[in-house]
This record gives C-alpha cells, sequence and structure tokens, in this order.
C-alpha cells in the first residue's frame, strides 16, 4: 500500500495495467452490475440542475424516468447514493450507438458537446479504481476494481504498458490535483526500481 496525502492507494493501481477497449466490452459496465454509479453529495444536486439539458442523448424511458424522479437512488446494502437503473441493469443515463452498439454516458456525450460543464460522476470517471472512505479515521481508500468484463482492457492496458493510474491521470487530477498526480508518478518509479532490483 502507498499513502500520499490522506489516500491510502493499493499497489495494484500502480503494478496493474489497463486501457478501456469499448470495442470490445461494449461499455459494459454501464449496463451491469448491482447499482449504478457512486455518487458524491454535491453531484446529486449538479444532476437535478443538469437533467434537462441531456434529454436529447438518453432514450425515451430514461427521459420519461428523469422527467418525474431524481437520477439517484439510495442503496441501502451499499449505504451510498447512486444513479439510478432501469430493471434490465442499464444506467438510466447510458444510451447506445444504433450501428456499434456501444454504451456511452449521456451525461460525458452533452459535456463533449458544450452543453454542460459537468463531465460525469467521478467515481466513472476513476473507475476501475473505487473508493472507499474512512469517516473516523479521516482517509480514503483506492482500490483497483477487478471485473471479468474489464478483461479486454487489461489485456489491451498490457499491450500499451499502460498502467491503472496513468490511464486515468485526468480523472485522478480531477479528484486530487496535479501535484498528487506527481506523487503517483514517484511512486511508480520506486516500484520500477524495486522490480528490476528483484529481477538483477
Amino acid at each position: 500500500m502507498v499513502f500520499i496525502e490522506d489516500v491510502l492507494i493499493s499497489e495494484d493501481v500502480f503494478t496493474e495495467t489497463f486501457f478501456c477497449h469499448l470495442e470490445k466490452c461494449k461499455g459494459a459496465c454501464c449496463w451491469e452490475g448491482d447499482y449504478g454509479a457512486p455518487l458524491l453529495e454535491d453531484e446529486k444536486i449538479i444532476l437535478d440542475k443538469i437533467n434537462n439539458h441531456i434529454f436529447s442523448y438518453i432514450p425515451e424511458k430514461s427521459v420519461h424516468f428523469l422527467s418525474e424522479n431524481p437520477g439517484y437512488v439510495y442503496e441501502k446494502k451499499q449505504k451510498i447514493w447512486a444513479t439510478y437503473c432501469h430493471e434490465d441493469g442499464a444506467c438510466v443515463y447510458v444510451h447506445f450507438d444504433s450501428k456499434s452498439g456501444i454504451a456511452h454516458c449521456g451525461i460525458e456525450t452533452a459535456h463533449r458537446d458544450n452543453k454542460i460543464n459537468f463531465i460525469k460522476p467521478l467515481s466513472c470517471h476513476l473507475y476501475p479504481i473505487r473508493v472507499s472512505k474512512n469517516e473516523v479515521l479521516g482517509f480514503e481508500a483506492w482500490n483497483y476494481d477487478r471485473w471479468d468484463i474489464c478483461g479486454a482492457a487489461c489485456m489491451l492496458g498490457a499491450e500499451k504498458k499502460t498502467p491503472v493510474f496513468q490511464f486515468l491521470k485526468s480523472a485522478i487530477i480531477r479528484a486530487k490535483g496535479e501535484d498528487f498526480y506527481v506523487q503517483m508518478e514517484e511512486a511508480y518509479q520506486h516500484f520500477r526500481i524495486e522490480k528490476k532490483e528483484d529481477q538483477d
């Protein structure tokens, strides 16, 4: 484990490889799983404000739902707020490309079109890092979440020689700032030196 500022980071974040391969997985993380994207408290407020701006990017059933309900629910088992998912498992904010069948986030698509200034929930942006907080001790834990649907991403990451944290550079900077990411790069170089010494 690596401690940077107030975050305890699993070594897997530095030693495992990852690079999303949407052509292979089709964005399955947007419709598979037990619950939607975990949300920060302020993200619920943001979603309430931007819903009307993304209706043109999501299916009619999602538009209908969001017209009468917030886009999030409280998951009692996990004790978190998360984006709402339809009965088929798809996030209420997901839309599918009619040609490729790839799932895309309606929030992110609207952001790319400069309709909103919120890119997407931080938990989505940071995936496959999962964040858990210890409120009593005052620190976060960042762990690499292994999921079989991301097998192709792991293989592509290996081909590109891209560690998990480097793939998530923009998300990490968004979450903790550039200095935090620089410290992660320094930790990564330490792991590389240790690995080389073990091989010699």
